[in-house]
């Protein structure tokens, strides 16, 4: 009874589902990673006085 519910090719199905998943969110975190910009650069003060024009 046991072996019936542990059928060999669904727990390999299964491996191989799990590894593709992993191997796909490494492929996600590496291109966020590519993408990332530095902390630095998102807080850094940039005079930009575009928002002024409307106003005056």
């Amino acid at each position: 009874m046991g072996d019936e519910e542990r059928d060999p090719g669904e727990s390999r199905g299964e491996r191989i589902q799990a590894v593709e998943r992993e191997a796909a969110r490494q492929r996600l975190l590496a291109q966020a990673e590519a993408e990332r910009i530095p902390v630095e650069e998102t807080t850094r003060a940039v005079p930009d006085r575009r928002w002024r024009r409307g106003g005056r």
